[in-house]
Order: C-alpha cells, then sequence, then structure tokens
C-alpha cells in the first residue's frame, strides 16, 4: 500500500464527511487507488471517492440487490462478493461492481400453464436439474440464504419449501454469475415464488371479501370525507388512530371502532 502522507484527500462537497481524525485507508476502485475513511461501506466510499450512483441502489440497506459488488484484497487469491450497501471498506480492496448480469429471463404466462408449476419449471429453467450442488451459490449469496438447498427443493418438486427458503432474496444475481452449471437461481426462485403463490398457496377468503366490498363502493363515501378533510386533520387522524398491539396474536385483534370494517 502506497504511503498514505503522499495521497491528498477528496473534495467531499455534500457527501460523507469523515470525523475529525478519521483513518484513511486505500482502496482500489476499478484499478484505481483512492483515500477513504474507514469504516464507510463500499458504496459511501465509492460516492466519497468522487462516482456517482445513477441507477438503483436507493434502498442503501439489502433490500433491492441493485449494488452486486466483486472484490479482492492485494495478496490474496480469493474471489469475494456482497452488496455495496451492506459491505464495509476495508485497506487494500480492490473492487469492481457488477452493472448488470445477463440473466435467462423466459417468458411466461401464470394464467396459461399447459402442464403443472413443476413441469412449467423443467420446461422454463431445464438448468436447474443439473445443478452439482458445489454450494458456491449458497456460499457467495450476501442474504446468507441457503441458495443450494432451495435448488434442491426445486429439483424434489417443493416448491413451496423453495419458495419459502428463496423468500429474503434481493435479486442481485451474484448466485448465477458464480454458478457452474449456469443456473440463473435467483429467476427460477422468483418464478417458483409466483407459482406457489398463484397455484398451491390457500387463497384468503378474507381478502376475497374485502375486494368485493371495495368493488361494490362499501367505502366510497368514508374515502370522500377523507379527501375533504384538511391535510392537518388527516394528519391528526392518522396519529390517534387505534393501533393493533405489536404483540396481538395474528387474526384474534379487532378494533373498538368497527363501523368502517
Amino acid at each position: 500500500m502506497a504511503d498514505d502522507k503522499k495521497h491528498k484527500t477528496l473534495t467531499t462537497g455534500d457527501r460523507t464527511i469523515p470525523p475529525e481524525g478519521a483513518k484513511m485507508i486505500a482502496i482500489y476502485i476499478m484499478g484505481r487507488e483512492y483515500m477513504v475513511p474507514e469504516t464507510l461501506t463500499i458504496m459511501k466510499a465509492v460516492e466519497y471517492a468522487g462516482y456517482s450512483y445513477v441507477r438503483g441502489c436507493g434502498c442503501r440497506g439489502g433490500i433491492c440487490g441493485a449494488c452486486g459488488t466483486f472484490y479482492r484484497y492485494i495478496g490474496d487469491y480469493r474471489l469475494r462478493s456482497g452488496l455495496a450497501c451492506q459491505t464495509v471498506a476495508e485497506p487494500n480492496m480492490v473492487i469492481m461492481q457488477l452493472p448488470f448480469f445477463p440473466a435467462n429471463r423466459p417468458g411466461y404466462d401464470l394464467d396459461d400453464f399447459t402442464g403443472s408449476p413443476h413441469e412449467e419449471l423443467r420446461r422454463l429453467y431445464p438448468e436447474v436439474f443439473k445443478c452439482v450442488g458445489c454450494g458456491t451459490c449458497t456460499r457467495t449469496c450476501p442474504m446468507d440464504i441457503d441458495v443450494m438447498d432451495y435448488i434442491a427443493l426445486m429439483k424434489r418438486g417443493d416448491l413451496k419449501g423453495a419458495a419459502l427458503k428463496s423468500f429474503d432474496c434481493v435479486m442481485c444475481g451474484l448466485c448465477a454469475s458464480r454458478c457452474p452449471a449456469q443456473i440463473t437461481q435467483f429467476m427460477a426462485a422468483q418464478f417458483v415464488r409466483r407459482a406457489y403463490g398463484k397455484y398451491i398457496l390457500p387463497k384468503a377468503g378474507h381478502l376475497e371479501k374485502r375486494v368485493e366490498e371495495v368493488k361494490s363502493g362499501k367505502y366510497e363515501k368514508l374515502l370522500d370525507g377523507l379527501m375533504a378533510m384538511k391535510q392537518e386533520d388527516v394528519k391528526k387522524l392518522y396519529v390517534e388512530r387505534e393501533r393493533e398491539p405489536d404483540l396481538a396474536e395474528p387474526g384474534k385483534w379487532m378494533p373498538k371502532e368497527t363501523n368502517n370494517l
């Protein structure tokens, strides 16, 4: 690593301003060395270095999956991966972000299946059944999802298990970028969750009832009344509303005022 004294601190403008006395560390972004304050995430460090994010990455908390990043440490052969919004920048980190991963995205219509959901999975994503069980996808996942396990569940026809196991996926594509069998795990998992919700998950009777009530115009008068209120009165109504207790048993709590249900 080069001598810190030879580096001039970058002008930050309205970007991250490090606390007084913050230790500066050297990182490498697309091959160029930058001095940034320690403790920043890769995302904030990249911005501190003068780059701007112009696509996605609005959450900054591991939700959208748009900031997939690969990195190595100087002198270390291992290629690592993570989300820039979660991973903390460290000295001698060599960073390259993944702007887009060309995933397998076959078209399909959930209302026009010619076979069972599992048969449709085999037709749309045949590569799923080429999984060799190496576990690279699981080791790569920044959300700590057992990707190899949900792929195994898909192969066995347990789409419910695969849908639940993959629920926390943020669609970053890092698993597919490392897979030796060329499986697009995250897209196959999205299909399975959709198919599970459409064909396997029991329908919520109370939801269907509420939809019919909305279509019948039951709440139009209530909505008209809210629209006619002053903004501060709407805020007051919202703040003072009766709230469901955090530890209430699901499906058991009812508000005292039931006229608008």
